[in-house]
């Protein structure tokens, strides 16, 4: 059965005006959201990403650089990821919709993993 990925896109000002209380609730919708997909079998995964950006590495004719990012200023940030086990799209799709991170103004990514041999 093929794996999918979903990709938690955000703006990073969609969670900064919550309280911390209020932040721990959002939370526990993940926890709830991720043990129902594990209940129904399907979870393969999923990790947040840290609010620090990471690193930008690129590579092109022979130079390699490595920056930080994405900046602040970033309209939009990858936020987390969950992989999912699913028959098809469709399914991927009803397994994806409830997902919180909907409800909260970010949006989701849905790619099928190339599998491995």
């Amino acid at each position: 059965m093929p794996n999918y990925l979903l990709l938690l896109h955000e703006k990073p000002s969609d969670f900064s005006a919550l309280s911390p209380d209020a932040i721990q609730a959002v939370i526990a919708e993940y926890v709830a959201w991720s043990e129902k997909v594990a209940g129904q079998g399907k979870l393969v995964g999923g990790q947040k990403l840290k609010d620090e950006g990471g690193k930008h590495l690129h590579g092109y004719a022979g130079e390699f650089r490595s920056s930080d990012g994405p900046f602040a200023e970033a309209k939009e940030v990858v936020g987390g990821v969950f992989t999912i086990d699913a028959v098809d799209y469709d399914e991927a799709v009803e397994i994806s919709k409830d997902c919180p991170h909907l409800k909260y103004g970010g949006w989701i990514e849905l790619r099928e993993i190339e599998p491995t041999n």
